[in-house]
């Protein structure tokens, strides 16, 4: 048995729980390997490294994100196609995608061992444009999204649905968000919250300046086209927190991506207990 762990920076006062978790592993007879830059950061010189996504073979039983939901997302980019299983495990703030507590270590690696865990699989969104852009990381698990540079005006986004015309947003940017990402940028933008089995795309606009443009529900089916207008000359192009300064005539589309992600969660953790501990749902503070 083998795991990966990564993390794009922990801090200092950390460490001793990212030593607690390799002996942990240790313990019930994991292999791991680590990622390069964590592993220098804490001196860890006894285990095995990876720099990049081609460093990880799909035979690895998992690979566990230390971090927020951000790391999780830049997990991701490394899994790619392996269809390895991601354990995030929360070590920044709100957490809806790594929403394993930090001091829930050791029942996490015993749910490892035993397999005594669920695994939710979950679509990506696929973007696709007239130049080579993001590399070989064109997915999101989130969202895609279009959006003016700091100091310019908004912009006008012509949005179609499989070729046909749909409507034109005058706004600061548009989210297209997964079911997973619909808790995300999209909710901060009064999108609405979708199951993550609901086989669909939410289209939602930035401060739209039309008060009566709302955002819409669309099968996952469906391939989304866009063209962009705008006083300036470029405007920005992202993938989750990943983000290109693009030309406002480059042609892109998006398209639910042909593999998935599997999130490990234990069984305890389901969407609606989270959605309840996340946002207090069912709660009164007043009491």
């Amino acid at each position: 048995m083998k795991v990966a762990i990564y993390s794009r920076g922990l801090e200092l006062e950390q460490g001793s729980q990212l030593h607690l978790l390799i002996n942990e592993l240790a313990k019930q007879g994991f292999g791991v390997i680590i990622y390069q830059p964590l592993a220098t950061q804490f001196g860890v010189t006894d285990h095995e490294v990876f720099n990049s996504a081609e460093d990880l073979h799909p035979s690895l039983d998992c690979i566990i994100s230390l971090g927020g939901d951000g790391t999780l997302l830049d997990t991701i980019t490394y899994v790619h196609d392996k269809n390895i299983p991601v354990l995030g495990i929360n070590f920044g703030r709100l957490g809806f995608l790594a929403s394993i507590g930090k001091d829930e270590l050791a029942s996490a690696v015993d749910a490892l061992a035993n397999r005594t865990y669920l695994v939710d699989k979950r679509t990506l969104i696929h973007l696709d444009a007239s130049i080579p852009l993001f590399g070989n990381a064109s997915f999101a698990l989130n969202e895609f999204a279009i959006h003016k540079r700091d100091t310019s005006s908004m912009i006008k986004i012509h949005t179609y649905l499989n070729g046909e015309f749909l409507n034109s947003y005058w706004a600061d940017g548009l989210v297209v968000s997964t079911p997973t990402g619909s808790t995300g940028y999209n909710m901060s933008c009064n999108g609405p919250i979708v199951f993550p089995d609901s086989n669909s795309f939410v289209i939602t606009p930035v401060a739209p300046h039309n008060l009566t443009v709302r955002s819409i529900v669309v099968p996952d089916s469906n391939i989304i086209s866009f063209e962009v207008e705008g006083r300036t000359e470029e405007f920005i192009c992202a993938l989750d927190a990943r983000r290109e300064i693009v030309s406002k005539d480059i042609q892109l589309a998006v398209k639910k991506e042909r593999f998935t992600v599997s999130l490990i969660r234990l069984n305890e953790n389901s969407f609606l207990s989270t959605l309840r501990t996340k946002l207090t749902w069912g709660l009164d503070r007043r009491n």
